[in-house]
């Protein structure tokens, strides 16, 4: 990365880990991006490596398995897996939202058969709550959960699932029937080899190697032992890990940001026109300067977030600044480096074109940048502009 001193209140083990990081990910993972997205698939294997790091539910407590990371530490790993590839950062959130949901309501017995694994990276994981007619707002959740006996039987579709293609389990969130629960939401853990529904993928512009899929279920089965904590609970549950899904977000677009920036620069000293570095050129230094403050701004927000979440406080309005402020201003940030590298950014064998379209992508997921506005002004005002 072009900045050559470290502001923004960093520890030296974290700079050390950062370090650390970003030599694994250059060695072992960027030599696999180019095949990845061409083939679309994930390469699951690099997450054992990242294991070590603790990428795999280190924020959890030792208890369940995890290193009780921090989240300001977080947020630098966050960052670096941005930095390398986009998809990367995705798939890693997608574990830990599913190891978090099962580490703070799972049953020792769901701990053990599939929180367990999911972090040795021996199973592969999903998490499916929007649906072809519900996105934005959770609480329309149509596919519903019946029980029956000891099973509950699921009918419905969802739509936009990270990893669907791939994953051998997952959380589905369905509105549920019973003698106790009357329509609300719940939280359910789905193995694909057990209970056999409609997988079939959906192509999109971003994170192309994740496996975005749609699922189907036609009176499909599962044991009532899979439910996640108690009936009624999922949109709480689901609600809880918000937070943390935004600052990985933010984070991650830091560093697809802080990428474009370094490539941009060395291209710009590189690259000769009209017998001179076309960084010589006042427009592009003025490209330069402005990639620059983005990243800066967006970084420093994203670290406020993260030590929010470390003190314990209510942290909605600084996670939901740090995930809008970051994702724009990312993709802004790409939108110039791809002005930089003029028709060479164009080209898919350059990282600019995957990083453009990954960071269109990140305004998306974890609450739109329509969502995420409105829960600002809520939180300022106290006034919700939803209801």
């Amino acid at each position: 990365m072009v900045d050559s001193v470290d502001i923004d209140g960093l520890t030296a083990d974290q700079v050390l880990l950062r370090d650390n990081i970003r030599r694994y990910l250059r060695e072992k993972v960027t030599p696999l991006i180019a095949k990845a997205e061409a083939d679309k698939k994930f390469p699951y294997e690099v997450l054992t490596g990242l294991r070590d790091f603790g990428y795999l539910g280190g924020t959890l407590p030792e208890a369940d398995g995890g290193l009780g990371i921090d989240f300001p530490t977080w947020a630098v790993m966050m960052e670096e897996t941005g930095y390398c590839w986009l998809s990367l950062r995705v798939m890693v959130n997608t574990l830990n939202i599913v190891a978090g949901i099962i580490g703070a309501y799972g049953t020792e017995a769901q701990k053990e058969r599939f929180m367990r694994p999911l972090l040795q990276n021996e199973r592969r994981t999903f998490v499916s709550i929007s649906e072809p007619d519900v996105g934005s707002n959770v609480a329309e959740i149509k596919t519903r959960a019946d029980k029956r006996g000891d099973r509950y039987v699921l009918n419905g579709s969802k739509l936009w699932i990270t990893g669907g293609l791939f994953a051998d389990f997952g959380i589905v969130v369905a509105r549920t029937f019973s003698d106790t629960c009357n329509g609300e939401l719940s939280l359910f853990l789905v193995e694909k080899e057990h209970t056999p529904f409609d997988v079939r993928p959906v192509e999109t512009m971003f994170v192309r190697s994740t496996g975005t899929a749609a699922f189907t279920f036609e009176n499909a089965e599962i044991p009532a032992a899979n439910l996640i904590g108690t009936e009624g609970q999922g949109l709480r549950q689901i609600l809880i890990g918000l937070n943390f899904g935004r600052l990985n977000v933010a984070m991650g677009a830091v560093g697809a940001a802080q990428s474009a920036l370094d490539l941009s620069v060395r291209y710009a000293l590189d690259r000769k026109q009209f017998g001179r570095p076309i960084g010589s050129f006042q427009l592009v230094q003025k490209h330069i300067v402005d990639m620059a403050m983005k990243t800066q701004a967006a970084r420093a927000l994203g670290y406020r977030a993260a030590r929010a979440m470390q003190s314990g406080q209510p942290s909605r309005l600084d996670c939901s600044i740090a995930k809008l402020y970051a994702t724009e201003a990312a993709h802004e940030v790409a939108n110039l480096a791809l002005q930089v590298h003029g028709g060479m950014g164009y080209a898919t064998e350059c990282p600019i074109e995957r990083i453009f379209r990954d960071t269109r992508g990140g305004l998306i997921p974890e609450g739109t940048t329509e969502i995420q506005t409105l829960i600002i002004g809520r939180e300022i005002l106290g006034i919700s502009a939803l209801t």
